[in-house]
């Protein structure tokens, strides 16, 4: 199926304004044609590592820059118009065709209900794993001072590490499908002195909330404190066996000197995430990278951590479970690619 080529398409609105000197009998194509060799490629080389229980994926998945490469256009078309709403609601199904796994970031941003977690699974093929994070209902200190936050923006949050409300309205609603739940993922941002004045304060406050975790489920810890990364918060860690993620991210040391830290390692499996260069901020890379289609600044640095921590991870006969994010680089999918080229 060829679909009408409009340059006035605009990604962002979901469809085609059609100016007066095109018609529907153009021709041309709107996206590249998918590249089968390179979907084909991927899926068996992440197939193979999934089955020494290597794991490799991206941080969410609905992003209309992977069309023509890792999303087929044409799954996509109602009455003849590329659909976004069809394309988020049905993207996912053809993700799990080629990666084993993904992070589910959009939990970050709320309290998914039941009926959200049954759609969700049941519109995927069961083998697809997923890493979810904890909502920052329970994992931020206090609301930064954002427009989305309206009233609460700069108030210190009543819920943060609230176990009762993790279980009842998160863990709970999720048990159903823990087999297919890879991690649980609390992810901490920058906490700044007039809230902890340093890690032990924090500690403090987090080694209780972990302990009082359900044993269901594999959980992992992000930090963007560098100054937290001491070996009381590694050894609370190991206490409970939960994961270090090893996240590259604008003000965090390089993922290879995180692993060059004693005693770094505190489970019995990997979790690392790679979301920026260092130094380099979110609306920055967003700016820089849109709309996602392609590697614009390749970071050997941290293809290269990725890769030893696969060939660490494969060596003890463990799992990992490492996600790339398109702000890295400037495309997940290539990244990835990239990285299991070299293995």
């Amino acid at each position: 199926m060829c679909l009408v080529y409009d340059p006035h398409y605009n990604e962002g609105d979901g469809g085609f304004s059609r100016p007066p000197n095109v018609t529907m009998s153009t021709t041309l194509p709107l996206f590249e044609e998918p590249e089968p060799e390179l979907k084909l490629k991927l899926r068996q080389k992440l197939s193979s590592l999934a089955a020494d229980r290597l794991y490799m994926g991206t941080s969410s998945w609905k992003y209309e820059g992977w069309l023509g490469q890792i999303y087929t256009p044409e799954r996509y078309v109602s009455r003849g118009r590329f659909s976004r709403k069809r394309f988020e609601a049905e993207c996912l199904a053809e993700y799990a065709e080629i990666f084993p796994v993904v992070c589910g970031d959009f939990s970050f941003y709320q309290l998914p209900t039941a009926e959200f977690w049954r759609k969700l699974f049941d519109g995927v093929p069961s083998g697809l794993q997923f890493a979810f994070k904890v909502p920052e209902e329970i994992t931020v200190c206090s609301f930064p001072i954002q427009h989305r936050y309206g009233a609460r923006a700069g108030v210190l949050n009543p819920n943060f590490l609230n176990a009762g409300l993790l279980k009842s309205e998160f863990l709970d609603l999720l048990a159903p499908y823990r087999k297919r739940v890879s991690v649980i993922i609390f992810e901490f941002g920058v906490i700044r002195k007039s809230t902890f004045s340093g890690v032990g304060e924090f500690l403090n406050a987090l080694a209780p909330f972990l302990r009082t975790l359900p044993g269901a489920f594999r959980y992992a810890v992000e930090i963007r404190n560098a100054d937290y990364l001491e070996p009381d918060y590694f050894e609370l860690l190991r206490e409970g066996n939960i994961a270090h993620v090893f996240n590259a991210w604008t003000r965090m040391p390089a993922i290879s000197r995180q692993m060059d830290i004693r005693d770094v390692f505190t489970a019995d499996f990997t979790v690392a995430r790679a979301l920026l260069k260092t130094g380099r901020k979110y609306e920055h890379a967003v700016n820089l990278f849109s709309p996602y289609r392609a590697i614009q600044e390749p970071n050997q640095e941290v293809r290269e951590a990725l890769r030893n921590l696969l060939i660490r991870a494969k060596r003890r006969a463990e799992p990992a479970y490492l996600f790339v994010n398109n702000r890295l680089e400037g495309n997940a999918p290539g990244t990835i690619e990239a990285v299991v080229d070299a293995l």
